[in-house]
């Protein structure tokens, strides 16, 4: 992806809308339901075998 430089004279103005309660709402189940796939789980490790 290249850099994409304004021209001279222009002012690239960019203004999101308001989020909702219910935007927020699902945005912070989205980011909960991620984190909580993606925690790092704690692994037991398999027993590895002995050599005698």
């Amino acid at each position: 992806m290249g850099y994409i430089k304004e021209p001279k004279g222009v002012d690239f103005i960019i203004q999101s809308r308001p989020l909702t309660d219910k935007d927020k709402q699902e945005i912070s189940r989205h980011i909960a339901g991620y984190k909580a796939k993606h925690s790092k789980k704690q692994t037991v490790k398999p027993k590895s075998k002995q050599l005698a």
